[in-house]
């Protein structure tokens, strides 16, 4: 392995990688402002809200899929979060949620050891993180509502708009990015995965 492609497997944040996941994170907040209000005027129910939560969901996968270290995912969605609370309808909620999607892929990356970053990833990045955003949206807002009847169609629906979102459009997005050149300081613009 050469020393350039080493930045892939390492933990040590480069100022490269946090300018960057930190400027994701700042336009992924500007994305959720917009989402936000796509998202309160159409105001579904669950289990069918589930379908608009991939966007959330974005930032953690990307995030992770570009920089490719640990702490990435979370780094990105909570700030993310954080930029879109100046606009938000949820209030400071919304930060604990940027917190916990960001983990919920930090954990699929974590499950291949942060040494795959190819499709299986990226759709295990988006399923752990939409798990988790169902496990928060079902203790906080819908504690009493119906397990078979709500909270799993609920949670099926997310995790399926978070793979088709967050997953692989998420992967296309980081792989149209490399293509252009502008990846060139991280190994997800130097890989042909």
């Amino acid at each position: 392995m050469s020393v350039q492609d080493r930045s892939a497997t390492t933990t040590r944040w480069r100022t490269v990688d946090i300018v960057t996941t930190a400027v994701l994170g700042v336009a992924f907040g500007v994305v959720f402002i917009v989402w936000n209000l796509v998202n309160s005027a159409v105001a579904l129910v669950p289990p069918v809200g589930g379908i608009m939560n991939g966007v959330y969901l974005l930032p953690a996968v990307v995030a992770g899929l570009l920089v490719r270290k640990p702490g990435a995912a979370t780094f990105a969605s909570t700030l993310a979060a954080a930029v879109s609370l100046l606009a938000s309808p949820y209030g400071g909620i919304i930060v604990v949620y940027g917190v916990v999607q960001g983990l919920g892929g930090e954990l699929g990356f974590a499950l291949t050891r942060y040494r795959s970053f190819g499709w299986v990833t990226a759709v295990l990045a988006a399923v752990t993180a939409g798990l988790a955003t169902t496990v928060l949206d079902m203790t906080i807002y819908y504690p009493a509502v119906a397990f078979w009847s709500v909270k799993v169609p609920y949670g099926v629906l997310t995790v399926l708009s978070s793979v088709l979102v967050a997953g692989v459009l998420g992967l296309l997005l980081v792989r149209a990015l490399a293509r252009t050149g502008a990846l060139s300081a991280f190994a997800s613009g130097r890989s042909r995965v």
